[in-house]
């Protein structure tokens, strides 16, 4: 059913992005699938076929402010308002003690996860305390990671665990414009990029072992969920991850 509100969601080309923008594109949202690469937005779009809502491909580096702006700008054009922000987007680096880890890498992984969040919350937050009715909500994609680290993950944990103080005063600064934020902390959705855990992955005890997965669409129902809720109700902090995955307890 068409609810006639927009969304727009970071890194929809692949993986998460892409599953929580299809699901939010069939459910009825007006969806803007945000990515680098236009060619992958494109078919992301074309793989979902006809709905009643409309999807709308742009491609943006979310850590060029200006290019953010645009995206906004080009949002605002297109639908009118921006009812939803998945802060998605984000990257990585191979398990490295902090040593061995180049600065360049650093300011990469702060640049996309951090600033990016930083960033596209900003325009959010401008374009839904401006806009009538007033009010939206952001959605951070936090990662367990933002409770836990994987051996040798300084760059990506630290920016997830700073995600989680930008979710915090976002709730907080949000509050007089009905602007609601909430944080999705995911453990092993199968994607392209979780693949190695079902063969192996580092555990901290040194061992190389494989580990549980859930399907990807098991998030997109979480964000479904999160994204659906009346302005005067919020999920704070949820964390959707496989059963069995060493997370909890000693592992």
């Amino acid at each position: 059913m068409d609810n006639g509100k927009t969304a727009i969601v970071t890194g929809a080309g692949t993986g998460i992005g892409k599953a929580v923008a299809t699901a939010l594109l069939r459910a009825g949202w007006n969806t803007v699938f945000c990515g680098r690469r236009k060619p992958l937005l494109d078919e992301a779009i074309a793989e979902v076929g006809q709905t009643q809502a409309q999807a709308l491909a742009v491609a943006c580096d979310i850590t060029r402010p200006g290019e953010v702006d645009r995206l906004f700008a080009e949002t605002t054009a297109t639908f009118g308002r921006v009812d939803l922000l998945f802060n998605n987007a984000g990257m990585g680096y191979k398990s490295t003690t902090i040593d061995e880890i180049p600065v360049e890498v650093w300011n990469d992984v702060v640049a996309v996860n951090l600033t990016g969040s930083f960033l596209c919350a900003r325009a959010a937050f401008a374009a839904m305390r401006r806009q009538q009715p007033q009010g939206g909500r952001i959605i951070n994609n936090g990662s367990v990671s933002a409770h836990a680290p994987r051996p040798g993950s300084v760059p990506y944990t630290a920016t997830k665990h700073a995600i989680t103080g930008l979710t915090r005063t976002l709730a907080l600064d949000g509050r007089p414009f009905d602007i609601a934020c909430g944080q999705i902390d995911i453990g092993n959705a199968l994607t392209e990029m979780a693949m190695p855990m079902t063969v192996g992955v580092l555990q901290p005890n040194g061992t190389i072992a494989p580990e549980a997965v859930m399907e990807v669409e098991r998030v997109a129902e979480a964000v479904l969920y999160m994204a659906g809720l009346p302005l005067d109700a919020n999920v704070l902090f949820m964390t959707v991850m496989a059963t069995k995955m060493p997370f909890v307890g000693r592992g």
